[in-house]
This record gives structure tokens, C-alpha cells and sequence, in this order.
């Protein structure tokens, strides 16, 4: 994971330490000694996570975090402390710390921790970043793969050559189509667009070359195609691998000679367009398969750009999240949702079939139907639950030993997680936990004492 972290941390040791985990799992580090020394780094520094030390020297960790939220800096703030009380947890959270974990600690636990933060980060700053990138890119996200669409983009937007966009369904293919035309020299021409696999067979022909009065039944008045109405502009057939064989000897043709005759007529029209297509399908197995003619494939594919899926750059679906509760409070009229880490998190973790408009489409009927203004685990679509259960088991079975230790240990998961957010939600008095969980303050005691909660 990309991310830059800040640690605190008077004791060099604990700094040395700290850096070396936390760049072993591909993280950057800066350190810092003294709150001061913590200050200029992140006023000169992109810093997406801060961990410090609850007492420092001289002084503690709080003065930063009181210092990170009067600046309004958007910077999850976690808190590492040898006093692991409920009550210093509180008091941290309550000033805006993101979490808090107690020495000793799991590395596991604090790069899921700091994992979480990257995440809370991403979300809260995705406006920004879509502000400074969306006369550039046409897409949000930061990912690698991602890069290297845009790096294509500005290389062959102003050129004339003939675009072939793969990926696929809901990875964004017509953004990058319109976007290649919004930055070619044909921008202040028209931007014309067909699905193919929306269009009938027995239609295609009209559709893209137009027909002339009476050409056939219905055809009361000529009427000019994609292909004129992109003269001088882009045409962009999407789901190109859905049309016909004869179709495709058609449009082979005015690829080759830039001309054409309307259905029904015997005028040859000259056309200046510019093609780009687009497909979900693996084109290259319907050329071997005989589907689709190796000739018109060798002709579109002459620029190819490839649009990852959502699945490989999960750590873009904050931003994408980020960004479409946004949009969808705007539609509404309404403020912006949070979501909290959690959901972040599972919400990342969910492989998204149908890639960004299946998560736009999610984001939409969650804040549709949000009522407290922050979406938590509870709210999420029942496959993305279901597959963080499926998830957590086959994580369970994999890890080994008897059905009974792991039903044990799954428990032991569950029991932890209610009691810490009871905890949380009474501002961590025991009495009033223990009555929201159904339990005696005796027997709540005994429970966190057996799960090593303090």
C-alpha cells in the first residue's frame, strides 16, 4: 500500500522499530522526536497517517492531534499507548483521533489499523483530488495501472489514429472515449456514440449510414447516420464485437475508403471521422473462432487501451467513494454521508463484479436510503456482506486445527467486536455496556478479562 506515515515517538528505538514494519510492508515513513519536529513535517509533507506516542518526554501525543484537528488537516490520528485504558482511548477519540492500539501490539493489527486510516484518508480527500485531476484525467483513482490509461491518453488524443478500448463492463470505456475526443483537434467537433449491442441487426446498416425515403417500410423521410453526424468530429461504436459479420465488411469498407451510400441510395458520401471502439469481449478469441474478421480487428486495433477492473486497484475505491456520495448528496439536496472505516473497509475489500457503475449504483441506494448521515457496515449491500463472511471464513478454515477451536475462535472475534463498540457508545462505562449487552457488570468484567480487553 502507497501511503506515506508520520511516527512520533520520543524513544529512538521505538522509531527504528516502527520503520523498519512499516516499510516492509511498502509503506514510506518520516519520524519525528518532539510534537514541533512532527509539526514542520507535515506542513512540508503529503502525510496520510499520523501514529504517536500517547506520552512523550516532556509532553504527549494529544498536543498534536489538537494541533492536526485545528488545522482542519485531513489526517486519520492513531494513538499508541502503554496505558491502554478505556478512559485515555475515549478522551483520544472524542478529540478526533481516528483509533488507538495498546503496547504491546500485533504487527497484524496495526497494519490493518493503518490500513483502514490509508483508506478514511483516500475518502476524505477525494474531492480535492478529483478538483486538481478532472481537466486532465477523465477517471478517478491513483492507481499504477490507471497511470499508465492516462500516460496513453496524452500521448494519442491529438493524433488521428483509431482507438480500440477493451475492458470490462463498467470500467469506464466511454469516459475514456470522450475524454480522447475533448483533447484531440476534433474537440469542437461533434461527439457522436451508438451501443452496438443495442442496435438490431436488421437496424445496423441505417443506423450508422443513414437511408433514404422509402428505402424500406417505415422509411418515410431520408433520414443521415452516425457516420455523417460524426463528419468532422469522433464516432464512437461501443460493444463493436456484437456486430455482424456482414456489418463488419461494411464498416471495413468505409474505414478503408472514407466513403459510403445511404441504404437505398446511390450517392457516395466522404466522411472525416475519427473512429474509436470499444468492447467487453475477448476480440481476439472471436478472430480465431471465426466470429469477427481479422482484417477490421488489425484496423481498430491500431492504439490499444486496456481499463483495468475495480478488483485490481481496490485502494482507488475510497476515492470512487469519496466522490459518489458527493454526487449523490448533490442530486439530493442533501449533506454529504461519512462512512466509516469499516465500511471503507469492507466496502474495499468486495471484488465489484460490475466494476465502477455497480458501485456508483450501490453508493446511490445507500445514500438514498441513509438517515443518520453516516453509512456503516450495517447498511451495505447483502452480497457485499455476505462475501466479507465468506471471506472470514474460509480465512478460518484455512488457518487450521479443530472445528471447535475455530468456531472458538470466531467467537472470540464477534464477542470482542460488541463489546468494544458497547464500550464506545457509553463513553466506555462498564455499567451501561454491560446493560446494552444483556450482561451483569460482573460478567462483563470477566468477559473482557478473558479476551484481554482493559
Amino acid at each position: 500500500m502507497d501511503a506515506k506515515i508520520l511516527v512520533l515517538d520520543d524513544e529512538e528505538n521505538i522509531r527504528k522499530i516502527l520503520t523498519a514494519m512499516l516499510t516492509s510492508e511498502g509503506f514510506s515513513v518520516l519520524s519525528a522526536r518532539t510534537v514541533n519536529d512532527a509539526r514542520e513535517i507535515l506542513r512540508r509533507e503529503p502525510v496520510q497517517v499520523v501514529l504517536s506516542d500517547l506520552k512523550l518526554e516532556r509532553e504527549d501525543g494529544l498536543a498534536l492531534l489538537r494541533w492536526v484537528v485545528a488545522e482542519r488537516l485531513p489526517i486519520p490520528f492513531i494513538i499508541l499507548t502503554a496505558h491502554g485504558t478505556v478512559d485515555s482511548a475515549v478522551d483520544s477519540l472524542k478529540m478526533g483521533a481516528f483509533d488507538y492500539l495498546a503496547k504491546p501490539f500485533e504487527k497484524n493489527e496495526l497494519i490493518r489499523v493503518i490500513g483502514k486510516a490509508v483508506k478514511t484518508y483516500a475518502f476524505h480527500s477525494s474531492q480535492s483530488i478529483r478538483t486538481t485531476h478532472s481537466e486532465r484525467y477523465p477517471m478517478i483513482g491513483k492507481h499504477a495501472l490507471l497511470m499508465k490509461v492516462f500516460q496513453v491518453i496524452d500521448k494519442v488524443a491529438s493524433t488521428e489514429s483509431t482507438i480500440f478500448i477493451t475492458g470490462e463492463s463498467g470500467t469506464g470505456k466511454e469516459l475514456i472515449a470522450q475524454a480522447l475526443h475533448d483533447r484531440s483537434t476534433r474537440h469542437n467537433g461533434p461527439f457522436i456514440k451508438i451501443n452496438c449491442a443495442a442496435i438490431p441487426p436488421t437496424l445496423m446498416e441505417s443506423e450508422l449510414f443513414g437511408h433514404e425515403r422509402g428505402a424500406f417500410t417505415g422509411a418515410i423521410a431520408a433520414k443521415p447516420g452516425r457516420f455523417e453526424l460524426a463528419d468532422g468530429g469522433t464516432l464512437f461504436l461501443d460493444e463493436i464485437g456484437e456486430m455482424n459479420i456482414e456489418m463488419q465488411v461494411k464498416l471495413l469498407r468505409v474505414l478503408q475508403d472514407k466513403c459510403f451510400e445511404r441504404v437505398g441510395g446511390v450517392r457516395t458520401l466522404k466522411v472525416d471521422v475519427r473512429l474509436v471502439t470499444a468492447t467487453n469481449r475477448d476480440l481476439e478469441a472471436d478472430v480465431r473462432d471465426g466470429r469477427f474478421r481479422n482484417d477490421l480487428f488489425y484496423r481498430l486495433n491500431v492504439v490499444p487501451i486496456h481499463l483495468p477492473p475495480l478488483r485490481e486497484r481496490p485502494d482507488d475505491i475510497p476515492l470512487l467513494v469519496g466522490f459518489f456520495v458527493k454526487k449523490m448528496a448533490e442530486q439530493l439536496k442533501r449533506a454529504p454521508c461519512t462512512v466509516s472505516p469499516e465500511a471503507l473497509e469492507l466496502l474495499s475489500q468486495f471484488p465489484w463484479p460490475g466494476n465502477i457503475r455497480q458501485l456508483e449504483n450501490a453508493i446511490e441506494r445507500m445514500v438514498v436510503m441513509n438517515e443518520t448521515g453516516a453509512i456503516t457496515p450495517e447498511e451495505l449491500p447483502d452480497d457485499v456482506l455476505e462475501f466479507e463472511e465468506k471471506r472470514f471464513l474460509l480465512s478460518q478454515a484455512a488457518a487450521g486445527g479443530s472445528l471447535k477451536d475455530r468456531v472458538k475462535d470466531a467467537t472470540r472475534v464477534v464477542e470482542t467486536k460488541m463489546i468494544e463498540d458497547a464500550l464506545m457508545k457509553t463513553s466506555g462505562n462498564v455499567t451501561q455496556a454491560a446493560r446494552h449487552l444483556n450482561l451483569s457488570r460482573k460478567g462483563l468484567q470477566l468477559k473482557m478479562k478473558e479476551l484481554g480487553l482493559r
